[in-house]
């Protein structure tokens, strides 16, 4: 599992803390929500959990490995991907096939298992068709597609995906959530930082952090029918959600702990057939 104990971190010695006490543990196999308003930590936290930064105060334990340890990093980087927000800032290689290859390489595996992870990562994310294209003949939806597939070939046991399909389109974010989706499903643990509440409606469990705490850790039913709390932090609920709210506010007799439109449609039916003479 991943293990975070009393977590503290400045960036600067005199500066506030970003980070003030977390304590959190995820199984493997888990699909785990982050959310929170901007400015709250959520960046910072998911940056531990790979050794991107080391804890001012605290512990970050990857599968046993502290992040503090630097003979343990690279392996804790190889057990933990991450994908950032912004594709480009991921993607290194002239093609899309050596852009995958990339990390692989930088583990000096020999070429033919380069090759036949390069080609296996890529047929997972559906991209195996563009393996010759450089990468900024591409959609944005494309290129964070190669970039997971990047992460895959590494091959870990986490994937932490950093707010993903901000710079996407609704096509390519359809296309990224559901390979997401897959992934867990396959066994691999999903920790999902976003502002888009939609995106995590399904997940096992949900952090809330506020002002570099964790206000609230439950599965998305609990999470997300406290409406005016959430709105009160600065943050949204999913879409469905809002309007099944919205409907009880009117003296409507719905229920809101509802995720998505199938539930949605299904809920406002019965609502209508009772009513009907």
């Amino acid at each position: 599992m991943i293990r975070v104990e009393d977590l503290v971190y400045q960036y600067e010695v005199k500066s506030e803390r970003v980070l003030n006490g977390i304590s959190l543990e995820i199984e493997e196999g888990e699909y785990v929500g982050i959310i929170g308003p901007n400015g709250c930590g959520k960046t910072t936290l998911i940056r531990h959990l790979d050794g991107l930064l080391s804890p001012t105060e605290g512990d970050v334990w990857v599968e046993g490995m502290n992040t503090r340890d630097p003979a343990a990093v690279q392996k804790i980087r190889q057990i933990v991907g991450m994908v950032f927000q912004n594709p480009d800032n991921q993607i290194v290689g002239m093609s899309v096939e050596e852009d995958v290859a990339f990390g692989p390489g930088n583990l000096g595996l020999p070429p033919p298992e380069i090759r036949k992870r390069a080609g296996e990562s890529l047929a997972i994310v559906g991209m195996e068709k563009h393996a010759r294209r450089p990468p900024h003949t591409l959609s944005n939806g494309e290129k964070q597609l190669v970039a997971i597939a990047g992460v895959l070939a590494m091959e870990p046991k986490y994937i932490v995906l950093d707010e993903p399909t901000s710079y996407l389109d609704p096509s390519g974010r359809k296309r990224v959530l559901r390979v997401v989706r897959e992934l867990n499903e396959k066994g691999i643990t999903i920790i999902h930082v976003t502002h888009n509440m939609d995106e995590i409606a399904e997940a096992d469990e949900i952090f809330v952090l506020n002002e570099g705490r964790i206000v609230l850790r439950e599965e998305p039913a609990k999470v997300f029918t406290r409406v005016e709390w959430l709105r009160g932090l600065g943050v949204d609920i999913p879409k469905v959600t809002e309007l099944m709210w919205q409907l009880r506010q009117m003296g409507k007799d719905v229920r809101t702990n509802i995720f998505t439109m199938e539930d949605a449609c299904l809920e406002l039916s019965t609502l209508i057939r009772a009513r009907t003479p």
